[in-house]
């Protein structure tokens, strides 16, 4: 794969300069390879995206066919505990920096999260959108208010699909939104059928990141946009041929916990999209943005009802669970990114 014809990038600095004393430090973000097995790193000199040009074989399926049936099994089990404590939008909240926040204020965060994104893209409308990796759906019914859009969510979990239907109908919406099971790496739709293509925090279950985004722009329309909000890892320095064995180590405990495949940067999907010939790409770290998600979410795992919940859900809730002190380490050492990554498809 070649990137050297690739259009000129406009990366924006998203983050305001004042966030020197929040908990999680900014930085740039870069790549990790995707692994042959999830169940632990690999070194590679190069990118991984670059290198990830061959055959499947029939091990590398076993792997993949293994981890979505554990990404699966992860969201019918924790999907209910979620919603009982955060609501219906499973993914970060986006705050003012140094902000004090109460649960009430999470759930709004959520909502701001969703208006920064369409913000940062310049969406102001939409007919046909895709949401990849929907969860119980808060983002397609959200969409689908907003703009009056036709929806259609994708998931692993049937317990989210069903889920995100039931409350769709209950909300008067079925006309508008549906949801079904599906490979979010072999689509169930038509090319060019989507003016807004909508990834909120599901790149990172990504085993093959390069199909990935293969997938968001064959189904995006001419002229429509796509927007992947995602967890990544540092940038790689010009002198670094790959992350620190601790660094390694640390995602590596992330990833068994929450059912992940190896982690990449921003600069990898920038090349990526780049590769496609997209336009107005566009990038930001909003790390110092979601700074009190994870901490907030152990608070709530910590109450009575967090803690009885989590006891009930299942093992692999509570495996993940554990993990997630160790987000917040990665934040805090700069190793983990909070990124978004926007691009337009040609008319």
């Amino acid at each position: 794969m070649s990137f050297t014809t690739a259009p000129p990038i406009h990366t924006l600095s998203y983050s305001p300069s004042s966030f020197h004393s929040n908990p999680f430090k900014p930085t740039i973000l870069s790549p990790i390879p995707l692994r042959r097995s999830f169940s632990s790193f690999t070194h590679r000199r190069t990118s991984p995206l670059l290198a990830a040009a061959a055959a499947t074989t029939a091990s590398d399926q076993m792997d993949a066919d293994r981890l979505q049936k554990g990404i699966a099994e992860f969201y019918d089990e924790s999907s209910g505990l979620w919603e009982s404590v955060w609501g219906e939008h499973m993914h970060h909240g986006f705050y003012d920096p140094d902000s004090s926040v109460s649960l009430a204020d999470h759930r709004a965060a959520q909502i701001r999260m969703i208006e920064e994104t369409l913000r940062f893209a310049s969406v102001e409308k939409a007919t046909a959108a895709v949401d990849v990796g929907c969860g119980i759906g808060g983002s397609s019914r959200y969409l689908a208010r907003k703009f009056g859009a036709k929806c259609r969510g994708i998931t692993l979990s049937p317990v989210q699909a069903k889920r995100a239907q039931a409350i769709a109908a209950a909300e008067g919406l079925s006309d508008k939104v549906c949801f079904e099971v599906a490979d979010a790496l072999n689509q169930p739709f038509s090319d060019g059928e989507f003016d807004l293509v909508w990834s909120m925090e599901s790149g990172e279950h990504m085993p093959d990141k390069s199909k990935f985004v293969s997938e968001l722009v064959r189904v995006a329309a001419p002229g429509g946009t796509i927007i992947i909000v995602t967890w990544c890892h540092r940038d790689l320095g010009p002198s670094e041929k790959s992350l620190q064995p601790w660094e390694e180590k640390l995602l590596q405990k992330i990833c068994d916990g929450f059912y992940l495949p190896a982690w990449c940067s921003t600069a990898d999907y920038v090349k990526l999209l780049q590769s496609h010939n997209l336009q107005d790409i566009k990038t930001a770290d909003w790390s110092e943005n979601v700074a009190p998600f994870w901490p907030a979410v152990i608070r709530s795992a910590l109450t009575w009802k967090g803690f009885t919940s989590l006891l009930r859900s299942g093992w692999k809730t509570i495996k993940g669970a554990l993990v997630m002190p160790l987000m917040i380490e990665g934040f805090n050492k700069d190793l983990i990114k909070f990124a978004i990554i926007t691009c337009r498809k040609p008319q």
